[in-house]
C-alpha cells in the first residue's frame, strides 16, 4: 500500500515510514499541514497517519478539507492527548481511527491493517487478472492456491497498474508509488521492475504494454 505520514515530529515520522517501508509499503512524509492538504488533493494515498498538531494546518483542518472534498481515504489520527472530547471531535470530522502517543509500532501496525481491511470491502480483496489472483489483503499474486514468490517492488508495481488497468501509467506515477514522494530516483528505475513482472505474468493471460513516450497498460486477455 502506499501510505503517507503526516507528522512534524521527524524522528517520528522517520521511525514509522522505516517500519512500515520494511514491511513493503511505499511511504510519503510530511511534516506541514498545508503542505499535506496539497499533496492529499493532487497525489492521495491508500491510508493516512495523521498527527493532530501540525505546523501550516492542524491535522483536523487537513482531514476536513479531504472529506470536503470527497476523498475517503482511510485516515488514523495521532494525538498527544488522551481527552474524550479531542477523541470524539476527530471521529466526527472523519476519522476511522486514533492512537494515542506515546504508543507501540505493533499497534500502529495492526491498526493500519485493519483499516485495510475495512478498505477491501470497497475493492474485492481477491482480484482476478487473467489466470491469476491477487490478493489485495496478503499482497500476494496466486496462481490457483499457490502463491507465487515477486519481490516487494514488483508487487507495488502490479499494485499501481493494477489499480489502472486499461489506462497508461506513467513512468514517474510507478516511480512515486513504489518508491514514494520525492524519491531521488530515476524514472529509468521502474523499467526492470516492469521488465520482471511482465515475463511473470505473459504466460497467464496478462499483458503489459509499453506506450513509447508515456508509460505503461495492464491488459487481461479476453
Amino acid at each position: 500500500m502506499r501510505i503517507a505520514i503526516i507528522e512534524d515530529n521527524t524522528a517520528l515520522a522517520n521511525a514509522i515510514a522505516y517500519r512500515l517501508r520494511d514491511r513493503g509499503h511505499s511511504v510519503d512524509v510530511l511534516h506541514d499541514g498545508r503542505d499535506a492538504d496539497a499533496f492529499m488533493a493532487q497525489d492521495g494515498a491508500d491510508l493516512v497517519v495523521l498527527d493532530i498538531n501540525l505546523p501550516g494546518m492542524n491535522g483536523m483542518e487537513v482531514l476536513r478539507a479531504m472529506r470536503r472534498r470527497g476523498d475517503g481515504t482511510p485516515v488514523i489520527l495521532l494525538t498527544a492527548r488522551s481527552e474524550t472530547a479531542e477523541r470524539v471531535a476527530g471521529l466526527d470530522a472523519g476519522a476511522d481511527d486514533y492512537l494515542t502517543k506515546p504508543f507501540e509500532m505493533d499497534e500502529l501496525e495492526a491498526r493500519l491493517r485493519a483499516m485495510s481491511r475495512r478498505k477491501s470491502l470497497v475493492y474485492a480483496e481477491r482480484d482476478s487478472i487473467g489466470l491469476l489472483v491477487f490478493d489485495r489483503t496478503s499482497r500476494q499474486l496466486m496462481d490457483g492456491d499457490t502463491p507465487l514468490d515477486v519481490p516487494r517492488k514488483e508487487i507495488a508495481t502490479l499494485e499501481c497498474l493494477l489499480e489502472r488497468r486499461g489506462r497508461i501509467v506513467s513512468k514517474p506515477q510507478l516511480v512515486t508509488h513504489v518508491y514514494g514522494t520525492g524519491a531521488e530516483v530515476d524514472d529509468s528505475a521502474i523499467e526492470p521492475h516492469v521488465s520482471r513482472l511482465r515475463r511473470r505474468l505473459e504466460n497467464h493471460g496478462v499483458r503489459i504494454k509499453t506506450a513509447r513516450g508515456l508509460g505503461y497498460m495492464l491488459e487481461v486477455e479476453t
